[in-house]
């Protein structure tokens, strides 16, 4: 038989869903992830030899999601350290691993005599996302957001592209710019404030995006980097993965009216798909934490 050897590999318990209600007065508080837990170290004799002495179980994994949930969450990027720093502190053998998180928002549902302590309702269009990676002493953070949805209706145009046989886009100074932002962006530091940063990264992406006119989705992803990047030097790299949600001007001539620029019709498919990574100058334009992160962020 060939020979062969074990390549790069981890395992663990996905999407273990943690919903952890903070009850100790009458205003409760609700935190609520999507957690993954995988270790990565050596495994040769369980994949070899069927020898499972260095196999944590994956239900193990799940239950600690779930049992250090009861001395709190916090932030999804500190949850995840604890995780981390536990799995490769208690197992000699585990020298790293993957953790990740989505967090769902919820909101207070508004009474009659203002915010409800108990009843929430879901909040925000977008999941903020996290994943803690451990490679023996180096940890590496990145934090995010997918499913932010974005649209300004005029202060953005295409023009000036290459044309031909097959184009018959017309050109324009005068669209609807729309987009579902998916975002990621790499920490070089371990000791913040990660809901601070994270609220304001989410405020900079939002502003970077309505701020200046637009002459393609790219061109608005670097106004976003850029207004992240100046404002936290805590951050190395942001990636961005933005499909454009098409919204084009309906023909209404044949009815006898005029559309300027008023009625729309938007496609969900095709779309394009703008993907970009921004860095500081001299930032490591292939870090090895990325390995672990699905698709292009």
């Amino acid at each position: 038989m060939t020979d062969i050897v074990l390549g790069k590999n981890q395992y663990g318990k996905a999407e273990n869903r943690v919903v952890r209600i903070t009850r100790d007065s009458a205003r409760h508080e609700i935190e609520d992830l999507n957690v993954t837990s995988q270790l990565r170290g050596d495994f040769d004799a369980v994949h070899f030899a069927g020898d499972n002495g260095h196999c944590v179980p994956t239900d193990t994994q799940k239950n600690t999601v779930f049992a250090f949930a009861k001395d709190g969450i916090g932030s999804p990027e500190e949850y995840l350290l604890r995780l981390g720093r536990h799995f490769t502190g208690e197992f000699d053998w585990v020298t790293g691993g993957r953790w990740a998180a989505e967090q769902y928002t919820w909101a207070r549902i508004q009474g009659d005599d203002g915010e409800h302590d108990h009843a929430f309702v879901r909040a925000g269009t977008e999941t903020r996302t996290a994943v803690v990676q451990i490679d023996g002493d180096d940890t590496t953070i990145i934090a995010g957001l997918q499913d932010l949805k974005v649209l300004k209706s005029t202060a953005s145009g295409f023009v000036g592209y290459p044309k031909d046989r097959y184009t018959t886009l017309p050109e324009t100074e005068d669209r609807i710019l729309a987009t579902s932002v998916t975002a990621k962006w790499r920490y070089n530091r371990l000791d913040l404030d990660f809901n601070a940063v994270y609220a304001d990264v989410r405020r900079l992406l939002l502003a970077g995006f309505s701020r200046n006119y637009s002459y393609a989705l790219q061109h608005t992803l670097k106004e976003m980097a850029e207004a992240v990047l100046d404002a936290h030097p805590e951050i190395d790299e942001i990636r961005f993965s933005t499909p454009n949600s098409h919204h084009f001007v309906v023909d209404l001539s044949p009815f006898g009216l005029e559309n300027p620029n008023e009625v729309f019709y938007a496609a969900d498919r095709p779309y394009g798909l703008i993907e970009a990574s921004f860095l500081r100058d001299r930032a490591d334009t292939d870090h090895w934490s990325w390995d672990g992160v699905a698709g292009f962020c």
